[in-house]
C-alpha cells in the first residue's frame, strides 16, 4: 500500500462531499461539504481552500455509472469537475467507479438515526468517504492505484466528442 494522504470527492448538484484518509491510505474519514459554484473552476477552488492545512498524494472523484456500467446523466458533470479538480490541484486525480455510495451512505445515516433532510451536506462527505474506502480497499487487494487517470480518461474519450 502506498503512504500518502487521499481525498476523496463525491459530486452533486448543488453540493459536493469531500473525505480525507490517513498518512497510511487506513482510515477513511467524512471531512467537509462545499457548495456547488458558478463555475467548475470556482468549485475546485473551493475545494482546494476547504483543504488547505492538508497535502494529498492523490485526489479520487466519484464517477458516477448506472447499475448496468453505462454513463449516468451525471457522469459528464463528475468527469468535467475531476477535470477542473485537476488543474487547481499539483496531484494526480482518479476517477473511482460510485455505484450506489449515495444509497449506501443515507442507509447508514439511518442506521445510526439520522434524518436524511436534516443531514443532506453529511450524506455527501459520507459518499465521499465511501468512495475513498473503495479505492483505499481496490488497492490493498490488488497493490494497483485504483481508477483511472482523469488525464487518461479525457485522452481516451476525446475522439468520442467530436
Amino acid at each position: 500500500m502506498r503512504k500518502g494522504r487521499r481525498l476523496a470527492v463525491d459530486v452533486g448538484k448543488a453540493r459536493v462531499g469531500l473525505a480525507i484518509s490517513d498518512q497510511d491510505g487506513i482510515l477513511a474519514t467524512p471531512f467537509a461539504t462545499v457548495a456547488r459554484l458558478e463555475s467548475l473552476e470556482e468549485t475546485a477552488r473551493a475545494i482546494l481552500a476547504a483543504t488547505d492545512d492538508y497535502f494529498f498524494s492523490e485526489i479520487y472523484v466519484g464517477y458516477p455509472l448506472s447499475l448496468n456500467g453505462k454513463p449516468t446523466p451525471s457522469t459528464d458533470d463528475a468527469v468535467a469537475l475531476a477535470s477542473a479538480v485537476a488543474s487547481v490541484f499539483d496531484v494526480d486525480v482518479r476517477l473511482i467507479d460510485e455505484r450506489l455510495t449515495t444509497v449506501t451512505a443515507s442507509a447508514n445515516l439511518r442506521l445510526a438515526g439520522k434524518n436524511a433532510k436534516n443531514s443532506r451536506s453529511i450524506i455527501d462527505q459520507e459518499a465521499a468517504a465511501i468512495i475513498l474506502e473503495s479505492a483505499l480497499a481496490g488497492e490493498r487487494g490488488t497493490g494497483a492505484a485504483p481508477g483511472k487517470l482523469i488525464a487518461d480518461y479525457l485522452a481516451e474519450t476525446e475522439g468520442d466528442h467530436e
